[in-house]
């Protein structure tokens, strides 16, 4: 099976080439992103497989069907990027990687707020300066602290399983209440009361469009003051610029992000050398306050090795008309 690899990076080829050694599919990496405009490279192939920040929308899915591709492959668990009712009337299959490593991204979770909390990244610098002074450089103790959890699935529980080996009390708001969240002791409540007693609020959902901008104004203004917000979920989950008003009125305390509403025109990519034009972002980066990874939460040996050999597994099940258990049916 002939397959385009769009946003291909080094750890990619590795995996997928690792997974499909033993088949007979050819990848065909390309380090671009899809988008209408670069879809054409997938020109003679069977599939195209697609990550976070690659745009699968009507048009390029137009040209990827007129081209004789008739599977997109996620090699993520969402799915947003993908126009799912143009791709079904297109009769283009649409699969996914529903789980990979829960684990990573729960424990990276942890970790922004441990090095956000106690200023490790601060500290690190000013170390290598030599500089030994302590000055604001003062935590918190996470025992005994309340913690927010937006989003029980997977992730999230895996979260809140971990901060209960903190001490912490756990709140969570979903409307699927997870048993395994509970036998921990974890309570259910409502949206405005997690956020009213939370000292750290994680996100954890998916981006759907009851969830988009869920942080928001309105939202921000019920969190308890000086609070910490993590963001490991969908970058259009909280509405950027009025968190950067909460930061500024030291109504949010913390914040710490690894995805970014506009994050498909910077993550990923080396702008080291380069300007960061986009406003929003260069403001973020300058607060003391504030933590950024570049989506690096799902990047364990064992995340991508899972997600190559599930992306495999589905275009050999594909190939040979066999069922696809990973597949996105209409929505």
């Amino acid at each position: 099976m002939r397959v385009a690899v769009f946003s291909t990076k080094p750890y990619d080829r590795e995996f997928l080439d690792a997974a499909a050694r033993g088949t007979k599919h050819d990848l065909r990496y390309y380090e671009t992103r899809l988008t209408a405009d670069t879809a054409p490279l997938a020109k003679g192939c069977d599939a195209v497989c697609i990550f976070v920040n690659d745009e699968a929308d009507a048009a390029a899915l137009g040209v990827l069907a007129a081209e004789g591709v008739k599977l997109v492959a996620c090699r993520c668990a969402g799915f947003n990027q993908v126009d799912i009712d143009e791709a079904h009337k297109l009769g283009l299959t649409v699969v996914r990687v529903p789980a990979y490593s829960p684990h990573a991204v729960a424990e990276h979770t942890v970790g922004l707020l441990l090095a956000l909390n106690r200023h490790i990244p601060r500290a690190y610098n000013r170390v290598r300066d030599g500089n030994f002074q302590l000055d604001g450089l003062m935590g918190f103790d996470l025992f005994n602290k309340t913690v927010g959890v937006v989003g029980t699935g997977k992730i999230g529980a895996l979260a809140a399983k971990i901060l209960h080996g903190f001490g912490c009390r756990i709140l969570a708001f979903d409307s699927y209440i997870n048993p395994d969240c509970t036998a921990i002791g974890v309570d259910y409540v409502g949206l405005d009361e997690l956020l009213a007693q939370s000292d750290v609020v994680t996100l954890h959902c998916p981006l759907t469009p009851e969830t988009n901008k869920l942080i928001n104004e309105k939202t921000l203004a019920k969190m308890k003051p000086g609070a910490m917000l993590i963001n490991t979920s969908r970058g259009d989950v909280i509405d950027t610029r009025a968190v950067i008003d909460a930061l500024k009125s030291r109504r949010l305390g913390y914040l710490a992000l690894d995805v970014y509403e506009e994050e498909e025109h910077y993550f990923f990519e080396d702008f080291s050398g380069r300007v960061i034009e986009d406003d929003v972002l260069a403001r973020l980066m300058t607060f003391p306050n504030v933590l950024i990874t570049g989506h690096q939460a799902f990047l364990t040996r064992e995340a991508i090795g899972n997600i190559a050999s599930t992306v495999i597994d589905s275009l050999t099940n594909f190939e040979e008309g066999r069922p696809l258990p990973n597949k996105v049916e209409k929505s």
